[in-house]
């Protein structure tokens, strides 16, 4: 795949908040968390881990957390990617906290990314009730939920929402 053909393939992902009730393959759920395991994260401590839900109780429950949003309950699995705090405190200190979120949201972009090449639709959730989720997925302490990722078959909106200008995030040398 060459530069265009890589842009092309991230241009053409959107976020899909409505899906089919049609189930995905056990085998996709573990390309998309083996290619998440290929992610980048300081100092190689993986400090993310997922839940993978599929049950129907347990997604109304986590829809619920989500503040009804329904493509929480329509998706066929929702990957709830969380940041292992113990895993990356334990060489960095306090910052391995900022260090654990950044790991489960680069493993987290790496899933809905793969799901996208498996051509399955995804939606990154992140307005949630952390206690919630922590109660109906039985999270210890040390781990933070950081998005829920909904994973299936779905209806893609019409059109790509309208994105800014790379230039006006861009700053040289300084702000």
């Amino acid at each position: 795949m060459d530069s265009s053909e890589f842009l092309g393939f991230l241009t053409c992902r959107s976020s899909v908040r409505d899906y089919t009730p049609e189930s995905i393959a056990d085998g996709d759920i573990t390309c998309i968390l083996t290619c998440a395991g290929t992610a980048p994260s300081a100092g190689n401590l993986e400090a993310w881990d997922v839940v993978v839900v599929t049950d129907e109780d347990a997604k109304l429950e986590l829809k619920e957390a989500a503040f009804e949003q329904e493509h929480i309950r329509q998706a066929a699995a929702i990957l709830v990617v969380c940041a292992n705090y113990v895993r990356s405190m334990s060489r960095y200190g306090d910052r391995g906290i900022l260090y654990a979120v950044q790991d489960a949201t680069i493993a987290g972009t790496y899933m809905m990314l793969a799901a996208h090449a498996k051509n399955l639709h995804s939606c990154w959730t992140g307005a949630f009730d952390e206690e919630e989720v922590r109660s109906v997925l039985g999270l210890p302490p040390h781990i933070r939920p950081v998005c829920l990722l909904a994973i299936g078959r779905g209806h893609p909106p019409s059109a790509l929402t309208e994105r800014m200008a790379v230039s006006d995030h861009v700053h040289y040398g300084q702000w």
